[in-house]
């Protein structure tokens, strides 16, 4: 949208660096000039932690931010050249007001546009700043209201955004309505309401918008791919089908919307297009957040790129550690022994270094026929060596009065129902149930950590069996699980949707 910018500084104009301060600066600059983003943004924060009083260095190195989109490192490292090492390299304001304009905070643009042109008004971005400026439809009688009013704008829409990572979509609601109310043609906006609706359950509305936005803004690619998205969940294969045919086509030019076009293609099992997608702009040093690492893992976990895929999923463990020992190609674990050897496996579980392993423990205690003698085995280890929510659930299993005073809210009793009503769903396959229930309390840990509220233990159930069978390539539609556990669509899509963006 607006002009990237990419600067060259001469060699007779970096002051004496120590060798090899001096030695990755060229490297990072040799790797930008190949388009190598990932190696030049290493080997120039390699160079800026040898040498942090080099202006030179900070600005190249916010610059390679700029190009991999994180303005706000950018704007960071040129607020530090300007405040503490260089207020004469002026050419920081024009870095400045270009990542703004990108932020979509239009008042910060103009101020720092108009702070480049007043101090160097023959620099060597006197031009680039003008022609900002006039794309961002921007001129000196512009009134000031108005970048404000663009600025909110961009505010509402990631306030948004949270609201409907978070669940509140009815808030979400509100909130875009007023915006399209407002700005009838701020597309964004539109999209989310789409989103909100559907994961209310209101599909016709959200089809309804999508409409609306591909007839005033054909070829609008978030649009396009959210109707994947709902005509995907839908089940509405002959149009879904049409639908990524013309996609398959489609050659974006920007990073972002090449992630949101390969994570569609993975979500209606597309993997070919979707590694090609996702692959490619991690080739060219892109590096996204989980989402970005689970989609490439099973795009590249599908079409037989397994070293690819081990890599991208070590990566989301790191940024969300319950991912651990979730791999899409690991076989459900075989968590059911024979009865002679229940005492034994049991103990191990409880013995375990990961908490979801203890707490399925204590729950196969809980719905065993020897709960005694599993509890007063000589292996069962002292009662001050579990954790309190594990002293919580033994209380529970035991169903002693003691649970409502640590517990007054119910949470880890709510926990036990909902591994209770997966355990019965799954009665006839252990396999399964083995592997369902131990997911269920890696959510379990997970929810807990954040302050979650069990309000609706059926619906946690059917969505977490909706989401674990997704995942194993063995999925039910949201109707079938619907109606399995006698619920409504939207109920089950609204918990999935809770279940996904908060508690893994």
């Amino acid at each position: 949208m607006f002009k990237e910018t990419k600067l060259q500084y001469e060699k007779s104009n970096i002051f004496p660096f120590v060798p090899t301060g001096e030695y990755y600066y060229h490297k990072g600059i040799k790797a930008y000039d190949r388009y190598d983003i990932k190696k030049a943004k290493k080997y120039l924060i390699r160079a800026w932690e040898l040498e942090p009083d080099e202006p030179m260095i900070a600005c190249q190195l916010a610059l390679i931010y700029t190009d991999d989109a994180e303005y706000a490192e950018s704007n960071e490292l040129l607020h530090t050249v300007l405040k503490d090492l260089d207020e004469r390299m002026t050419e920081c304001h024009y870095f400045l007001a270009n990542n703004y304009a990108h932020l979509g905070l239009f008042t910060e643009a103009y101020k720092h546009a108009h702070l480049y042109l007043d101090l160097d008004q023959t620099g060597e971005f006197a031009e680039d700043t003008e022609e900002l400026l006039a794309l961002m439809g921007i001129n000196e009688d512009e009134n000031i209201d108005e970048l404000e009013e663009q600025e909110l704008m961009a505010n509402q829409q990631e306030a948004a955004r949270q609201l409907l990572e978070a669940g509140n979509f009815m808030q979400a609601i509100e909130m875009l309505e007023e915006a399209v109310e407002t700005h009838p043609e701020f597309w964004p906006a539109y999209n989310n309401l789409a989103l909100a609706y559907f994961y209310e359950g209101e599909t016709g509305k959200a089809f309804g918008i999508l409409e609306k936005v591909l007839d005033q803004n054909p070829g609008n690619l978030h649009a396009l791919c959210n109707l994947v998205i709902f005509l995907y969940y839908e089940r509405k294969d002959e149009e879904l089908d049409t639908l990524l045919s013309a996609l398959e086509k489609v050659q974006p030019i920007s990073m972002e919307h090449r992630y949101k076009l390969g994570a569609t293609f993975a979500l209606a099992g597309k993997y070919d297009k979707a590694y090609y997608l996702l692959r490619h702009i991690q080739k060219h040093g892109y590096e996204g957040d989980a989402g970005f690492y689970y989609w490439l893992a099973r795009a590249a976990h599908f079409t037989g790129n397994h070293t690819t895929a081990e890599r991208a999923w070590k990566q989301l463990a790191v940024m969300n550690p319950n991912k651990a020992g979730t791999e899409p190609w690991k076989e459900a674990q075989q968590i059911y022994v024979k009865l002679e050897d229940e005492d034994t496996f049991i103990m191990k579980l409880l013995n375990s270094d990961r908490l979801e392993e203890r707490l399925y423990g204590i729950f196969l205690i809980g719905v065993s026929k020897h709960k005694k003698e599993l509890i007063t085995h000589d292996e069962f280890k002292p009662l001050d060596d579990f954790s309190l929510t594990e002293k919580i659930y033994l209380a529970v299993i035991n169903q002693s009065n003691t649970k409502e005073k640590i517990d007054p809210d119910g949470l880890v009793e709510k926990g036990h129902e909902i591994a209770l009503k997966l355990y019965r769903q799954f009665d006839s396959d252990r396999t399964k149930a083995s592997g369902i229930i131990l997911a269920w309390f890696s959510t379990f840990r997970h929810a807990l950590k954040i302050g979650a509220v069990f309000t609706n233990t059926t619906a946690i159930a059917a969505a977490m069996e909706y989401t674990w069978l997704r995942d194993k390539e063995n999925k039910k539609t949201q109707k079938e699980i619907a109606d399995e556990y006698d619920l409504s669509q939207s109920t089950v899509r609204k918990y999935i949707h809770i279940l996904e963006n908060n508690w893994k």
